[in-house]
């Protein structure tokens, strides 16, 4: 076997030997990501809706305003 083939038979051995550890350790991701729920969506609003903040009212008498 020439320099060369060694070379690239090395080469090639890394090459499997990387590719075999993403495939562990994607697996290994999966295995503990895959089921941690993230927490409920968030509500939806219909379209148009809109909140009324009633901004023209005066407060209350005896209370004071925010400044």
């Amino acid at each position: 076997m020439t320099h060369t083939e060694q070379v690239i038979e090395r080469a090639m051995a890394a090459v499997a030997a990387a590719r075999r550890q993403r495939e562990r350790d994607q697996e290994r991701r999966r295995q503990t990501f895959g089921h941690i729920q993230l927490g409920l969506p968030l509500p939806t609003l219909k379209h148009g809706v809109q909140l009324s903040l009633q901004l023209d009212k005066r407060p209350p008498h005896g209370r004071k305003s925010p400044s």
